[in-house]
């Protein structure tokens, strides 16, 4: 598709074909390690979770296709997105994530706990680097690898995304590799990662970095909602520009 086509048609187009990439994804087994990993999950499940059909398959992106802002964490959660079949859907992470992009303007709700709760998100778009449930939540470097290309793919559709909020070092690491693959080049020095970060691409993104909202940061304190908050925020602030000034 062009970037010369406007309006509805290209909206139209851009969601046909992110449909075929999510589809995509969603029959890829070229990890046997995750394939197999994802499977025994949806087997055996968990005791609160036994009356539920998981998902048991990669999870794709979601959201708007005309986004710009883009979401990216490290990989679902065995019994989250593993389970629901969508990225951030069914664990903390999600409910914190969610919640956030709501209080900000970028959902509609600010929970998500299925695939048919309602949830829509305005102007953003949430994915992961990795989209197989990994053991121990922990991809091999060959698992990066062999699914970068669809991290590539997506942000080459996404063609309106001028802010990334990376959901940990790995995300921050991940976004920046895939962007390297799409021909950009990354100048010197290499941004480096933080939370609070902001960092002005040679392409002209702002990658933003965020400390992930696993239980392991959110339970001991090494991230409050007011930190979560304030990246978001300033995610919002990006997009809207400056205030008008009275005088």
């Amino acid at each position: 598709m062009r970037d010369t086509v406007r309006g509805g048609l290209w909206y139209d187009c851009a969601m046909r074909t992110l449909k075929v990439l999510s589809r995509t994804i969603a029959d890829c087994t070229l990890c046997p390690r995750l394939t197999t990993y994802r499977r025994a999950i949806a087997a055996t499940k968990v005791k609160r979770f036994q009356e539920w059909v998981y998902w048991e398959r990669p999870v794709p992106g979601f959201g708007d296709s005309r986004a710009r802002l883009y979401v990216l964490g490290l990989a679902p959660a065995a019994h989250g997105g593993n389970r629901t079949g969508r990225a951030f859907t069914g664990d903390r992470s999600g409910d914190w994530l969610y919640e956030a992009l709501f209080r900000f303007g970028f959902a509609n709700q600010a929970e998500s706990t299925h695939l048919d709760d309602g949830l829509q998100l305005k102007d953003c778009y949430v994915a992961a680097a990795v989209r197989c449930a990994p053991p121990e939540n922990k991809p091999t470097k060959e698992e990066f690898e062999t699914c970068r290309p669809y991290l590539v793919e997506e942000l080459r559709l996404l063609k309106r995304v001028t802010v990334v909020v990376a959901l940990g070092k790995i995300a921050f690491d991940e976004y920046l590799k895939a962007s390297t693959a799409l021909g950009h080049t990354i100048g010197s020095p290499t941004p480096k990662f933080g939370h609070g970060s902001v960092h002005v691409t040679p392409w002209g993104t702002t990658l933003l970095g965020c400390f992930h909202p696993s239980q392991r940061n959110t339970f001991t304190g090494r991230l409050s909602r007011p930190m979560f908050y304030g990246v978001f925020q300033h995610a919002r602030r990006l997009l809207d520009g400056p205030e008008p000034t009275l005088g």
